[in-house]
């Protein structure tokens, strides 16, 4: 069966879709069969990443490994199972069309709380959570004191998250590996930063996920989405020399998968 990556979070401008399609890239470039969903219907930005891609590619004749990408199939009422949810069934459909194609599968989640993204955490072997390096988006993972010293407790996502492990624990199946992400951190040394790293690490022990360095705040990966690029495309469309600020994003991009730890995923990029 395809491993399956969920990229969530509760909270719109984290870099979800960024996250999901340069995972999803590295691991097609590295020889993985990888499939992609896009769970926001409305906005569609992993959805569009793709179709820019496609389009660009065309335009310049050119093919680069990407993922496998498909929007969740529309079902007529009539295929429902008496009391079934209209959404399980797409998302299932979706799910089983790649499995049967793909080493991986990564479902990209929208920035709130939907039918669809709380079934998708439960089919998650893999958690990627995206973060702002703010007490803003810490607050959807836990409550915490005025001094931002103190956890409270658990907030709306980390409970969403303990109801997919119990699902999956009921289910008979492995546990969420729940990596959380400090996601589009700034280059200044602040008390916050430091504030943050110390809640993330005390909450990491108290509720059971891992935290990874995320990207860098860069304005590359805005310059890449209209093209549906990313990091690892530069070369093929003949940019010779990478700038410092791109190498060291690509290194970035390389630990992340690294941390990750993938199962049959070794680094070669």
């Amino acid at each position: 069966m395809a491993h399956i990556i969920v990229v969530g979070n509760e909270k719109g401008g984290a870099g979800k879709s960024t996250m999901s399609m340069h995972v999803a890239t590295a691991l097609a470039r590295m020889g993985h069969r990888t499939g992609a969903l896009d769970l926001d219907l409305r906005q569609r930005t992993m959805g569009r990443y793709v179709d820019n891609r496609r389009r660009f590619l065309e335009a310049e004749g050119l093919e680069l490994p990407g993922p496998e990408y498909r929007d969740l199939p529309e079902i007529d009422q009539d295929q429902l199972k008496p009391g079934e949810n209209i959404y399980d069934h797409r998302l299932s459909a979706a799910v089983a069309g790649l499995e049967e194609s793909c080493d991986f599968i990564l479902i990209d989640c929208p920035g709130s709380h939907t039918r669809l993204s709380q079934v998708a955490h439960s089919l998650a072997d893999t958690l990627i959570t995206p973060l702002n390096d703010s007490f803003v988006d810490f607050d959807l993972l836990a409550h915490i004191d005025g001094d931002g010293e103190k956890i409270v407790g658990p907030s709306v996502y980390s409970e969403m998250v303990w109801s997919a492990r119990q699902l999956r624990a009921q289910a008979g199946l492995q546990p969420i590996d729940w990596v959380v992400l400090r996601n589009r951190l700034g280059a200044q040394a602040m008390v916050n930063k430091a504030k943050m790293e110390k809640a993330l690490n005390r909450l990491a022990r108290r509720i059971g996920f891992r935290v990874a360095p995320g990207f860098h705040e860069r304005v590359i990966f805005r310059e890449l989405f209209p093209r549906g690029l990313t990091l690892l495309d530069l070369k093929d469309i003949g940019v010779k020399q990478l700038n410092i600020s791109n190498v060291a994003a690509r290194q970035e991009l390389r630990d992340l998968i690294k941390e990750l730890k993938l199962p049959g995923v070794t680094v070669n990029f």
